[in-house]
């Protein structure tokens, strides 16, 4: 609601074409922020603006932008953006997008997103073809400075949004490194729902003489909700978030972890209530995918970490619960914040177990509320009267859950063509929100290739049990008429009697041995003219039982596939016609 019934969006100064285009579309009114921010923001100063959140911040440097965009009239080129908008999430950064950009078409303008978790390829090319507006997170877009994909020499104007939360989560060097290319004398927009967390740096140093605003709504998000405490015990929880879910409308659930909320939407798509998560360990496809499936009504209910709970706007939520409490007062404004927006009203219900007690007392009271509390069990007629409505259980969805999470073992990792990035995106690691290493800040992780819902229990097995291994027990002693000497060292002892120890006579044993001798009789030391050659590389023809091998060196033969028969006694050389490995150079072969 306006302060000021009387005030019109045309008497702020705005250009014709914004205001034809926000009067087709319903929007006649400002809210407070923007009475107060955009006549200062269109006559060129820098502002610092402070609303609670969904006051309007988003129409109320957007508005002010276009304008002086429009009025400036200079050509778009090619890698130059006219205007930056920087923002800490992606989810923001599609959001703020989906305002601007047909408020910019309305002026014949182009806007692009720029952050992590996705390729640079479509990127690269928005920027080539020439923008107007970038809407963008820090970590991506100064990956793209450093790779000289983008200039900011021709920028008139910066917004921060959510600046306080850009601080939280460590993208203020970021920010002070792109305001430092931007030019001196452009404009600085600041908007944010706290004014901390090094905020003031910001404003110190790159801010020339702001105009300072901090204007809440006369019905503030905090007075237009109703808010519960359930006091509950611990194996109540999930009965009575099935319950509270299952109502008519959209209900947006918040938890403490990335795996709490995946395993908390995987059990409510169980029991028959269509649900989606949102956390950090999701590809960018699929948390875009599973915040279109709940804005669109095809989920009724998000399961999400903080990361919905900053400038994520999703029409009509009427219900916000806080599975898990969070640790702050700021963090549960925040949370609270995605219902009763723009003037609307909402429910916000908690859930404290015994053990929660007195936290979530001081977090009330830090947040400066006094919720009702009441004990409840699942059964309880007083969940009907704070989600009223027929409960509806599904047996079968059709929502596609759980699809490209980073810790998936199907996903894998990034089916989105993103490569690596540096906190929004870029290629050189660091992450705060759950990305990964080599990953982006605001992107997803990739932690382990673990699904985080329960493991199915083990059944045992129905082959009945193992049979027993029968083992015969081998003698210490050796074996009669096998002494080890002379014995196979593998595969055991043949019994194949005693060994003689004495010279070798012209005939040798006929007892087998491996690689050894065949029963062939004595060798003759005559050529072997005519004789066949075996497949072992030796001459089996018949020998001259008279003439004992004695006598006949090896000299000149390979040791091993070389010939086994007469040589020359005289010369000690292999048989003529045959030229033996190495001889002739006197070189040893291998």
């Amino acid at each position: 609601m306006a302060s000021n019934a009387s005030i019109s969006f045309a008497q702020l100064g705005l250009h014709s074409a914004l205001v034809e285009y926000l009067n087709h579309a319903g929007i006649t009114t400002p809210f407070p922020i923007q009475e107060a921010t955009i006549p200062d923001a269109i006559a060129g100063r820098d502002v610092l603006g402070r609303g609670r959140t969904g006051s309007g911040k988003t129409l109320a440097f957007a508005l002010p932008l276009l304008t002086r965009l429009a009025e400036s009239n200079r050509r778009r080129q090619p890698n130059k953006p006219r205007a930056l908008i920087l923002v800490p999430t992606r989810e923001l950064a599609n959001q703020v997008n989906e305002v601007i950009m047909p408020l910019a078409k309305a002026l014949g303008m182009f806007t692009t997103t720029i952050y992590g978790g996705v390729g640079y390829g479509g990127q690269l090319t928005a920027l080539r073809k020439g923008v107007d507006v970038v809407v963008a997170c820090p970590g991506r877009l100064v990956d793209h400075l450093n790779s000289r994909n983008i200039n900011f020499s021709e920028v008139e104007v910066t917004v921060l949004d959510e600046a306080d939360h850009m601080a939280e989560l460590g993208f203020l060097q970021h920010v002070e490194e792109i305001l430092r290319q931007t030019p001196e004398d452009s404009q600085r927009l600041l908007f944010s729902a706290t004014l901390d967390r090094g905020i003031d740096r910001l404003v110190r140093n790159y801010l020339h003489n702001p105009v300072t605003h901090e204007v809440d709504s006369e019905q503030s998000p905090v007075d237009a909700m109703a808010h519960h405490v359930l006091h509950i015990r611990n194996d109540d929880r999930f009965g009575v978030l099935k319950s509270l879910c299952a109502a008519p409308g959209k209900t947006l659930v918040f938890t403490r972890t990335k795996h709490g909320a995946a395993r908390l939407a995987e059990q409510l798509m169980k029991a028959g209530v269509p649900s989606v998560e949102l956390h950090g360990n999701l590809s960018q496809a699929a948390r875009a995918r599973n915040l279109s499936a709940f804005s669109s009504g095809r989920a009724d209910t998000l399961v999400a970490t903080d990361i919905a709970a900053r400038g994520i706007h999703v029409d009509d939520i009427a219900l916000v619960i806080h599975a898990d409490p969070p640790e702050e007062h700021k963090a549960y404004l925040h949370r609270s914040g995605r219902t009763a927006r723009a003037g609307a009203t909402g429910t916000v219900i908690t859930l404290m177990t015994d053990n929660q007690r007195r936290n979530v007392r001081a977090l009330t009271k830090s947040a400066g509320i006094e919720p009702t509390t009441t004990r409840v069990t699942p059964e309880d007629d007083f969940l009907a009267e704070l989600a009223p409505g027929e409960r509806v259980f599904r047996e079968s969805t059709s929502i596609v859950l759980h699809e490209e999470r980073l810790d998936s073992p199907r996903g894998g990792g990034r089916r989105d063509g993103g490569g690596g990035g540096r906190r929004d995106g870029g290629s050189r690691g660091g992450r705060r929100d759950g990305g990964s290493r080599g990953g982006d800040r605001d992107r997803a992780p990739r932690f382990s290739d673990r699904s985080d819902a329960p493991r199915a229990e083990r059944t045992e097995r129905n082959d009945g049990p193992r049979p027993e291994r029968t083992f015969t027990p081998r003698s210490s002693g050796p074996r009669e008429g096998a002494p080890r000497e002379g014995g196979f060292r593998e595969g055991g002892f043949r019994d194949r009697g005693p060994r003689t120890s004495g010279p070798r006579t012209s005939e040798r044993s006929s007892a087998p041995r491996e690689g050894g001798f065949r029963d062939r009789g004595p060798r003759t030391a005559g050529p072997r003219d005519g004789a066949p050659r075996s497949s072992a590389g030796g001459y089996r023809g018949a020998r001259d039982a008279a003439a004992p091998r004695s006598g006949a060196p090896r000299t000149g033969g390979p040791r091993e596939g070389g010939f086994r028969g007469a040589r020359d006694g005289e010369s000690g050389r292999p048989a003529a016609g045959r030229k033996p490995y190495g001889a002739s150079a006197g070189k040893k072969r291998y």
